[in-house]
């Protein structure tokens, strides 16, 4: 990732970038702080969604909605297999993974699958990271995800998940 390619996809000079941005690194945080920002509004609009309907199968709709994304976005996946990370983004990355469990709490609780309380906390905050280290190891094998480990990816987060949620019958 160097800045002459990304004012390049942005379709504007290197010059021009660093008008706005004072160097490479300040040019990475913002590019990742825009995918962290379209990554929870997703989630967001998830949890809106599992208020108003009754999903058969919760970890299906979001892995299959999050692998579309990554599907498409092929700069934040650049980003996200990249060396080239701040401890900034290392930072925002910890702490958009935390808003990303909490929306998953918000999709249980709202399906009425689990009772709010730390341990449900921590249980999102575990599926949160298994599966984005399924979903990068997915997307680095195959640009359209490894169907096969995108497979085994709902299958073990279905396990656990359900054992979380009988934790509340």
């Amino acid at each position: 990732m160097t800045t002459t390619r990304i004012a390049a996809e942005a379709k504007v000079s290197v010059g021009s970038l660093y008008q706005y941005l004072p160097d490479r690194d300040a040019i990475v945080d913002a590019l990742a702080a825009g995918y962290f920002a379209r990554l929870e509004a997703t989630m967001a609009d998830l949890v809106r969604a599992a208020t108003a309907e009754r999903w058969e199968d919760p970890v299906g709709v979001l892995i299959d909605t999050y692998a579309a994304i990554y599907r498409t976005e092929h700069g934040f996946r650049a980003l996200w297999f990249g060396s080239s990370l701040t401890e900034q983004i290392r930072v925002a990355d910890r702490e958009h993974k935390r808003r990303m469990a909490d929306g998953i709490r918000h999709i249980l609780l709202a399906l009425d699958l689990a009772h709010d309380d730390e341990a449900l906390t921590h249980a999102c905050h575990a599926a949160v990271l298994a599966a984005d280290a399924l979903a990068q190891e997915a997307f680095r094998r195959d640009p359209e995800g490894d169907p096969a480990l995108l497979d085994e990816a709902r299958t073990m987060l279905r396990g656990y998940l359900a054992g979380v949620t009988a934790r509340y019958r």
